[in-house]
Formats: structure tokens, sequence, C-alpha cells
């Protein structure tokens, strides 16, 4: 199994030059220790440098000694310029989302101090089966449902093919120690319940590969997604006054379009957030028009059908 988390992160490496620098960000668990294990023994053939991040967020006790294990595992690897990051997690929309915040910060701060390239990270197969499946379960839009991309920007996911199982069994094969996080094991997260009662009960009632088809689907709708944000780009650009649309131009095209063209609209504005109904709210004063008012938006934005055009703003 060590063979095809190489033959990944190799082909990751591929993109980059000899004399760069990639930031791993490491756990401790099983997926990113393999991950820096495999990237390592890959990179020093073409070049590469390597530094990793292990970020501490202090929510469980003993947070700092499982980061200094980790710093301990990752010299015994070969990897031996590694930062551990303390952050803080506070701020809205639960300690999931807070955590993540905190972070994506500390993984940027770091990339940025060291001059890194890119920054990889372990998400495997499984982890973008769980996403599509929360994203469908809060009826999320063709761009969540995408999931987890293998490069978004400087960040990288050479695992994305890889399931869990495989992981283990490479972390075995290659006598590769990880922490097991206790927090994967406690129900109150969402992300806990899929990965540990809801996919497997779906794989026991309809049958193996749900996970595989999930991360299959997540595939094809990046893909629709890009091709529609690429249109909707176009015509956006060719706008000659994004807060003065002529609704003619716009009516025709198909709604999955119009929308992408209707919410750059309204993020050129500055606005700060846009829920799926508020974009479906503004679309009907162009595709189901029957004289309804004004909506009001995040921002102090505000959408209006006016004299054949839909009007933007402050």
């Amino acid at each position: 199994m060590m063979i095809d988390a190489r033959r990944a992160t190799r082909n990751a490496l591929a993109y980059f030059e000899p004399g760069d620098r990639i930031l791993l960000a490491v756990s401790g668990g099983a997926d990113s220790l393999l991950l820096a294990a495999a990237t390592n023994l890959e990179a020093v053939k073409v070049g590469i440098q390597l530094s990793a991040i292990v970020v501490d967020h202090q929510l469980q006790s003993g947070s700092g000694e499982v980061a200094e294990l980790t710093q301990k595992r990752l010299s015994e690897l070969g990897i031996t310029e590694v930062k551990i990051s303390q952050v803080e997690v506070v701020g809205a929309g639960g300690m999931e989302a807070a955590a993540r915040r905190a972070r994506y910060e500390a993984l940027d701060t770091e990339a940025d101090r060291i001059g890194a390239v890119a920054i990889f990270l372990g998400h495997t197969e499984d982890d973008l089966a769980e996403t599509v499946l929360l994203g469908l379960a809060r009826g999320s839009g063709t761009r969540s449902l995408s999931g987890m991309a293998f490069q978004v920007g400087k960040y990288v996911r050479p695992f994305l093919e890889l399931t869990r199982s495989q992981v283990l069994a490479a972390c075995k094969e290659s006598g590769i120690e990880f922490w097991n996080d206790p927090q994967n094991q406690e129900l109150n997260f969402a992300r806990v319940r899929v990965r540990n009662e809801i996919l497997p009960k779906m794989e026991k009632e309809i049958g193996p590969g749900i996970s595989k088809a999930l991360a299959r689907t997540s595939r094809i709708l990046r893909e629709d997604a890009d091709a529609l944000d690429l249109i909707a780009g176009e015509i956006f650009t060719n706008l000659a006054d994004p807060t003065q649309i002529p609704i003619e131009s716009i009516s025709d095209l198909p709604i999955a379009v119009r929308k992408r063209v209707i919410k750059q609209a309204i993020e050129a504005m500055g606005a700060p957030s846009l829920s799926a109904e508020q974009i479906l709210e503004v679309e009907a004063l162009v595709g189901a028009w029957k004289g309804q008012g004004p909506v009001a938006l995040a921002g102090g934005i505000t959408a209006r059908r006016d004299s054949g055009r839909l009007t933007l703003s402050k």
C-alpha cells in the first residue's frame, strides 16, 4: 500500500520545480503522517524542500504533548524543519468551523513565512465522500457538493484518490505509529456521525462502493461547476454596469448561469455573505417576475427590478 501513497505524492510533486519548498500540514494522525513519509521519500529525488507544521488547537488535555510527539515522529521520518503552532479556537459558527479557520490561518502564515509554494493536506477519498454527504444534507449547491479539489490555490491534496483503509494499511506496512484523535469518536460532531454511523449503514443497506460513488459524483460536479462558473464569468465581465443589468440580457440564460451572474454582481458590491435562498429571491426578479418588491441583502445591499433592469444599490 505504501507504493500507492508514494505514487500519489510523486504525481503531486510533478507540478513543482526543484528548489521549491512545500509545507506539510501534519496533525499526527494516520493520513497526515503517511503523507509526510511518502512525500519525503519522493521529494528528495526531485530536489524539492519540505517543511512541516503541527497545529495545536489546544482543545484537549495533553494536546501540547501530542504536537511534540508528532514533531519527534516527523524528525524520525527525516523531516527536521517542523513548527508547532498553537492557535486559539474562537469565533462564530461552532467549534468545528472556528477550529478550521484557526488552522488554515496558521497554515497560511507559516507558508508565507518560509516561502512555501504549496501546502500539502492529507485528506482522503473518504473525507471527500463525507463532505459531499454533509453538503447533500444541508441542501448545498453544485459548488459545495463538488467538495474538496486536488488543488485550490496553494492547497494540494495528493491522497484524494486513496481510501482511509489504504492509508491505514500503508501505515501498518511501513511501521508508522500515529495518533488516534479521540474527537473522531465524538458523535456530537456531524462529520463523525457520517463517518462512523451513516456511511457504514449505507454501505450495508444499499451495497458497497457508496464512498467511491460519492467521491466520483463530487468530481463530476466540480467539472460542471467549473464550466458554469467560466461561462457566467465571461457574461459578467461583458456587463456594461453590473449594478444596472438589463433584464433582457440575462432573462434567456439557463437559470444555473443566470444565478451565477447575479451572485457575482452582488459580491462585486461587497456583500459579505449570500445564502442560496437570497440568490433565488433575487433571481426571481428576473425569472419569476410578479411585481414583487425589493430584496434586502447583507452589507446593506438592495436588489430591485426597475424599468427593465435588475438594479443593485446600497
